[in-house]
């Protein structure tokens, strides 16, 4: 999951975003490390809690009550009842069919991934595919599928 790993490595200080989530979102992350990319069930277990280790102030808690009022997709109210709850500015998905622009302007809330200083981004990513044994292009290769604005962004100079 590179998308995943990218986006938690530029929300780490100096942070470019500030994560959060729901209890709710990492048991979906675990379930989907495991069914959709095939990974162990001990390597998708160890994800939650590293994340919550190291991203201790991003629980989003006392969500649930807002899910009713939620007018997105019924399986993803949770998701846009998370940042209600905490007053986020954005959230960070590409799902979109499942946040419809009349289900999250009302809410003020924007669906895209936010402008990023571009220095720490690229010092992130270097980070990234070093650790990943291969060169920061051939990353951005791999992002281009999921993220091809982004990577487009990174690559101009």
């Amino acid at each position: 999951m590179p998308l995943a790993d990218t986006l938690l490595r530029l929300a780490e200080p100096p942070v470019l975003y500030q994560a959060r989530w729901t209890r709710q979102i990492l048991a979906e992350v675990t379930r989907t490390l495991a069914a959709r990319f095939g990974k162990t069930p001990e390597k998708a277990h160890y994800r939650e809690p590293a994340m919550r280790e190291f991203f201790q102030d991003a629980l989003v808690k006392n969500y649930e009550p807002l899910m009713a009022e939620m007018k997105n997709h019924p399986e993803d109210r949770h998701v846009l009842a998370a940042p209600v709850a905490c007053r986020a500015g954005d959230i960070v998905t590409f799902n979109l069919k499942d946040f419809p622009p009349k289900a999250v302007d009302k809410h003020k809330i924007a669906v895209r991934l936010c402008a990023l200083d571009r220095a720490i981004a690229e010092e992130r990513l270097g980070e990234e595919a070093d650790g990943a044994g291969i060169s920061v292009h051939d990353l951005l290769d791999r992002l281009a599928a999921s993220v091809p604005g982004f990577v487009s962004a990174i690559r101009k100079p």
